[in-house]
């Protein structure tokens, strides 16, 4: 997929998020939004993040790729709690199912 890394936080969100809906877990798609997250994570907005790790969930994406995406999402709100008081309460829950699965 070569224009995925191309994308910007929303367009790699609302991607995975449509194919999840559709119940559509598509391995090479899942693998390059996963590649091209990682390094701009911390350009999501909470819902963004919230829209990204339910796709990831609810398709049961979970290869070495993911695990280091959310890995990174996990680091980043651990060294920065206080982000988390400006986010949505709902986008918080939605992350917080995503990682129990």
């Amino acid at each position: 997929i070569p224009t995925i890394d191309n994308f910007n936080s929303q367009e790699l969100a609302n991607t995975v998020n449509a194919f999840a809906k559709m119940d559509h877990g598509h391995s090479e798609l899942f693998e390059a939004v996963a590649k091209a997250a990682t390094p701009i994570i911390d350009n999501f907005h909470s819902q963004h993040i919230a829209n990204t790790v339910s796709a990831f969930a609810r398709t049961r994406h979970a290869t070495q790729t993911s695990k280091l995406l959310f890995t990174k999402i996990s680091d980043e709100l651990t060294a920065n709690p206080a982000v988390l008081q400006d986010w949505d309460d709902v986008a918080l829950v939605v992350i917080a199912f995503a990682f129990m699965k």
